[in-house]
């Protein structure tokens, strides 16, 4: 398993539902890299583009973007981790809103797939936030905690396991929190609970060139978790050197 510790900053690339091989081939021609082995960059493409996007690899890991809870049976179209394992995928993201949202995916599903991940030496990746109507309501904290709580299995710990907190409201809406809040919210999943105090804590939602060093600066911010912006080599390049 990567050691997380011996990186100051995660870039994570979420590329979602998109690319095909030739957007591959064009992609790494064009990313710039920084030969700076304190910043961890992944790579997250589509489980079908995972091994074209491994044989490009060079000063970047890889990751998947979801995982099966099973380790093997009849779910059709699941993927594995023993699969990743043999894929030598080194990240996964679990619990993504889009997940819990379209798929219904909850936090005993985060929680059993994020121990797939750590028993196969997988990082798990996982996600949480709050909708609009629940940060309205004033239930960020609430809604963090049950998350957290819930779907970070106990044999997860700072050295095995990343969180990344993606306000729900503000992912592909160009909608951002405030600094000021995005680093208190930070700052409360770090010591809400002393056993998560030393795990790395990605921001997610709208994270753009324009906007990802204030955040990533920021005092309880360790990375960024980047979507749309992230399959612009050209946007994602500026994001991880500036």
């Amino acid at each position: 398993m990567i050691n997380l510790d011996s990186f100051s900053s995660f870039f994570v690339a979420n590329w979602k539902l998109n690319g095909d091989f030739n957007f591959i081939d064009q992609y790494f021609d064009g990313l710039k890299l920084l030969d700076d082995k304190s910043r961890c960059i992944v790579i997250c493409p589509t489980s079908i583009h995972l091994d074209k996007v491994s044989q490009k690899k060079n000063n970047y890991y890889v990751g998947a973007q979801n995982v099966s809870q099973y380790s093997e049976g009849a779910f059709t179209g699941e993927v594995s981790c023993k699969s990743l394992t043999e894929l030598k995928i080194d990240f996964c993201i679990v619990g993504h809103s889009e997940r819990r949202l379209i798929y219904y995916e909850n936090n005993a599903d985060v929680y059993s797939k994020s121990i797939q991940l750590i028993n196969n030496y997988i990082v798990p990746i996982i996600c949480v936030g709050e909708t609009l109507a629940e940060k309205e309501n004033g239930q960020t904290n609430e809604v963090l905690t049950k998350q957290l709580n819930e779907g970070v299995p106990n044999s997860s710990n700072a050295n095995n396991t990343i969180i990344a907190y993606e306000p729900v409201w503000a992912i592909g809406t160009g909608l951002t929190p405030s600094i000021e809040e995005i680093n208190t919210t930070h700052e409360f999943i770090k010591k809400h609970n002393t056993r998560f105090n030393d795990y790395k804590v990605l921001y997610g939602g709208s994270v753009k060139a324009n906007n990802a060093n204030d955040i990533v600066s920021l005092t309880c911010v360790d990375g960024a978790l980047v979507g749309g912006a992230s399959l612009k080599y050209e946007e994602f390049s500026k994001i991880i050197i500036d």
